[in-house]
């Protein structure tokens, strides 16, 4: 089964952090099996967002602070330490998109994690997805998902992985 990438938007900006709790007993229950993820918590009145990998779920996670690193750059223009600015994130944006991460997505979550907002990002696979969806009712989350072919996840995993 090919892995998914799924970012859950909350609309508030400890949302995200109530929602590992819940990936956390679901993971255990295993009706899902998270292989990396990160949270984003925005704050009102702060310039930009704060992130932090998901190490508590994943260990050391199969795509590593590089990746989430460039996504999130790439989305809230977070300086990026060790990677080309200008010119050169429009084409690491461009292979992004190779792997299922393509303009529409960025554009989408973009528009949609604003200040008082947050998000969980998340890699996963083997979701029993009813019991997923009933474990995050009532938490107010917004669901924007984008799935991976075998080849894009291997692709991500090489280029990516610590």
């Amino acid at each position: 089964m090919a892995a998914t990438l799924t970012v859950w938007k909350f609309s508030h900006a400890n949302g995200a952090d109530a929602a590992v709790d819940t990936l956390e007993d679901l993971q255990r229950r295993e009706l899902i099996t998270v292989q990396d993820g990160a949270v984003v918590s925005w704050p009102q009145g702060a310039t930009k967002p704060k992130t932090r990998q998901l190490r508590s779920i994943t260990g050391m996670g199969a795509l590593g602070g590089a990746f989430w690193g460039l996504l999130f750059g790439i989305l809230f223009f977070v300086p990026l330490i060790g990677a080309a600015i200008g010119a050169g994130v429009g084409a690491l944006s461009g292979s992004l998109a190779d792997v299922g991460i393509d303009d529409r997505f960025i554009e989408e979550v973009r528009d949609k994690l604003t200040p008082n907002t947050s998000a969980l990002f998340v890699l996963t696979s083997d979701a029993t997805l009813d019991r997923i969806h009933d474990a995050f009712h009532g938490q107010s989350a917004e669901l924007v998902t984008t799935n991976l072919s075998h080849e894009q996840e291997a692709v991500l995993r090489d280029v990516f992985a610590d």
